[in-house]
């Protein structure tokens, strides 16, 4: 069996950055939550993005939680997201009791389609918040959205789970909302192998949700709580490799584009093969390559290929307004996201990938082959 191709994962860097600071870590005994590395990782990532503050968590759910709550959002209360993404995005609204309401993508960028959203508010104007997400490392039409949540005076939340390193005209995705939320799980750009932030202009906020994050725990000698907490802190060590790994993001940005160029030059002429949409505002950070397909060959059929070559892809996700526990939700818009899921498709896109790794996979792509209708007479 060759060796295995990953969709994405894990990539330590080459001169040993996230070590350095494990191991001081170590050194300095200052192994569990809060410590230098802690502090230090907030404060280079929200400086990275633009943003005035920031709050390491144990994972980029436990920052959606945080955002949801930090933006008043409780029982009852209505909540905009984007019906094509993950579950952690859709689940911390749950958390809270309060009512998901789904929102159609668009084929212009694969997210939150802004004419379904303004629906959506003719339809719930008591809508507390709205949660948008950069999948796949695209980002969403990021103006139109802005200034519906404005008009409506609603908090915004940005999903960036995917799209850390990616811009939206200039800006850096997860800085535009009144919260924005990374992950840094196994699979992302840059990990710290479980991890997530929240990011922020408001200080105050911030500083809330690291109270909540710390089980709430009040400033007295004994152990006091006037408020329902959450073990959500990120550890010292864990924070180390995130520093580590953001020195390289930019190196794993430019090999995820190179990545998808690679599979655009190679299968972009193919039958029915049509790749995610890259708009003149939109600097992704290419997370996932991801294609659909119009054509005689379909998801599975490239799925079942390359993994019987030892090779990992992916579907599209399924939406969230499909999904068994969330389908009693309701949902705005056509079909779009439905569409995207059952023609896309997602290659390997692991920035370990060589040249030679690449070429395999296009070939086996390349070569699928239909079998013929048998027609008797």
């Amino acid at each position: 069996m060759a060796d295995r191709i990953f969709l994405s994962s894990p990539h330590m860097s080459d001169e040993g950055y996230e070590m350095q600071y494990v191991q001081e870590a170590f050194d300095t005994n200052w192994i569990a939550p809060l410590g230098k590395n802690v502090d230090e990782f907030e404060r280079e990532l929200s400086a990275k993005v633009g943003s005035k503050a920031a709050a390491a968590l144990s994972s980029g759910t436990g920052a959606i939680h945080l955002a949801l709550k930090a933006a008043g959002v409780g029982e009852g209360d209505i909540v905009f997201c984007p019906t094509l993404t993950f579950s952690a995005t859709a689940n911390p609204i749950i958390y809270l009791n309060a009512v998901p309401v789904f929102i159609d993508s668009n084929y212009e960028t694969w997210n939150m389609c802004p004419k379904a959203l303004e629906q959506a508010f003719e339809k719930y104007p008591n809508v507390k918040a709205v949660i948008v997400v950069h999948l796949y490392g695209l980002s969403a039409d990021m103006d139109k959205i802005v200034e519906l949540c404005k008009k409506h005076n609603v908090a915004l939340i940005e999903d960036a789970a995917e799209s850390l390193g990616a811009y939206y005209k200039g800006k850096h995705t997860g800085s535009f909302g009144d919260y924005g939320i990374f992950s840094f799980n196994g699979n992302k750009i840059i990990t710290t192998s479980g991890g997530g932030m929240l990011v922020s202009d408001n200080e105050e906020r911030i500083a809330k949700a690291r109270f909540w994050a710390t089980q709430s725990r009040d400033q007295a000698r004994h152990y006091q709580h006037s408020e329902l907490g959450f073990n959500y802190r990120m550890s010292n060590v864990v924070a180390g490799i995130g520093r580590g790994q953001l020195k390289v993001l930019e190196q794993r940005v430019a090999k995820k584009k190179y990545i998808f160029e690679f599979y655009k030059k190679e299968l972009g002429s193919l039958e029915g093969v049509k790749f995610m949409p890259i708009n003149e505002w939109n600097e992704p950070n290419y997370w996932l390559s991801s294609l659909t397909l119009n054509g005689p060959v379909r998801p599975l059929d490239i799925m079942m290929a390359l993994e019987k070559e030892n090779i990992e892809s992916r579907p599209v996700w399924k939406p969230m307004h499909m999904q068994p526990f969330f389908e009693k939700y309701d949902f705005v818009g056509t079909d779009v996201a439905e569409k995207l899921f059952d023609n896309g498709v997602c290659l390997p896109s692991d920035t370990k990938m060589t040249d030679g790794d690449l070429e395999r996979v296009v070939e086996i792509v390349g070569n699928i082959q239909i079998p013929k209708k048998q027609y008797f007479i």
